[in-house]
């Protein structure tokens, strides 16, 4: 069977299980995004699946943010995929195929570790519904060259994001740089920081809490930072509700001292810095709570109960699992690998320059001092709805509809409200 990809922008995302019809109809279709070359990877790496074992699949690309929208709406409605790359682990379990049935249990338990959590979402149990493809944690960019042009010294391992924040103002006031720093939008982003300045982001019984001291403090400082032009405003104010947004081509043009996203952009600013100027990861700062946390994450392919082929659909991604295939794909995406048989023997990324194998090497080294409150926040099943609070209300403290008490406020009973209604 002949695979297809189909190449949907935002605009036909919405009519993706019309496009999908193009697929053979025995196929298995696997809806996926990229962050760079995935979903061409996991295109070639298929085509050998497919001429060994004659099971077809259609790998449908979608942009991102047709998985954060379209994808729940289509499972709703019966009409997914058989197969997708999501990023919402937990929160979509509903609709998860329990592989256990279909694979080597002990080598999925040996090979993805507590990750297997993450997809378990309120289900618990045992089940094992998802295998972690990348590994990401968050974590910054800085321009080195600006650094150097300055006469500043990078901060040492350790410093605080008030001393990043006052060593890029000094910077960007010497080079004449738009902006000092930038954090994208997104509720995961400021999870990390939120964490470092003492946020705890659960009550003593595992529910979700978004409002503390901690929380709050991050809150305040980060609303400081960009009413005194520290950090780009338009990231955050330029967009409404929860949109997501980043900063990445602001880094990528030279516009920005420091930049806080994650290890998947590493792919990107390694095709398209080239020798514009010398780029670093220095890891996530410290914060006034001792902590120096990052945020862990990544996507993960999963199956979808509602497939009529249930079988095919766990022995595609069972193949994916598997050691060889796991390592080949992270080695040509630049990706850390949460397989702990590959994680353990190393990766030498293809085609990747030394800036980005420092890089990598860095986000990986970075690991060790996440927070465990971080990891639970990832695998825990009403994070999405604590993310999207989280932009929204922050969003309009920086524009000034709202002070930072009220957004505070209104946080906490946005969430009370969610998690009244999911229960």
């Amino acid at each position: 069977m002949k695979k297809k990809t189909i190449y949907l922008n935002t605009a036909f995302a919405a009519a993706f299980g019309f496009a999908a019809a193009a697929a053979h109809a025995d196929d298995v279709r696997f809806m996926c995004y990229s962050d760079g070359n995935e979903c061409e990877v996991y295109e070639d790496v298929l085509s050998r699946f497919t001429a060994d074992t004659g099971i077809g699949v259609a790998v449908d690309v979608v942009p991102y943010q047709a998985i954060l929208e379209n994808l729940p709406v289509q499972l709703a409605a019966g009409t997914g995929p058989d197969i997708a790359k999501v990023t919402d682990l937990g929160g979509l379990n509903e609709y998860y195929l329990d592989l256990a049935p279909h694979v080597d249990r002990a080598y999925w338990e040996g090979s993805f570790g507590e990750t297997l959590d993450w997809y378990r979402g309120n289900a618990g149990g045992d089940g094992i519904y998802g295998m972690h493809s990348q590994l990401t944690i968050t974590g910054a960019f800085v321009n080195a060259t600006l650094f150097e042009q300055a006469g500043v010294d990078l901060p040492a391992a350790g410093a605080t994001w008030e001393e990043w924040a006052a060593a890029s103002r000094d910077v960007a006031k010497a080079t004449g740089t738009d902006f000092p720093m930038a954090i994208d939008r997104s509720g995961h982003r400021v999870a990390g920081p939120a964490i470092s300045y003492g946020a705890k982001l659960f009550d003593a019984d595992g529910n979700g809490k978004l409002v503390d001291d901690g929380f709050t403090a991050f809150t305040q400082q980060f609303v400081d930072w960009h009413n005194d032009g520290t950090i780009a405003k338009d990231v955050w104010a330029g967009q409404g509700g929860s949109t997501y947004q980043d900063a990445a081509q602001e880094f990528i043009n030279g516009e920005l001292v420091f930049y806080y996203s994650g290890s998947w952009q590493v792919g990107r600013m390694d095709e398209n810095v080239g020798d514009f100027f010398d780029w670093k990861v220095v890891g996530s700062p410290c914060g006034p709570a001792g902590a120096c946390s990052g945020m862990p994450g990544g996507a993960g392919i999963v199956g979808f109960k509602q497939t009529s082929q249930p079988e095919k659909v766990a022995a595609v991604i069972d193949y994916l699992a598997q050691e060889d295939v796991y390592a080949e794909v992270t080695a040509r995406t630049k990706n850390l690998p949460a397989h702990l048989g590959v994680a353990a023997k190393g990766v030498e990324f293809q085609d990747a320059s030394p800036a980005a194998q420092d890089a990598l090497n860095g986000f990986a080294g970075a690991l060790p001092a996440v927070s465990p409150i971080a990891f639970q926040y990832q695998g825990y099943a009403g994070n999405r709805a604590m993310y999207g609070i989280t932009v929204e209300r922050i969003s309009q403290a920086i524009v000034g509809e709202l002070s930072v008490a009220d957004a505070m406020d209104r946080a906490a009973a946005d969430l009370e409200a969610a998690m009244a209604e999911s229960k």
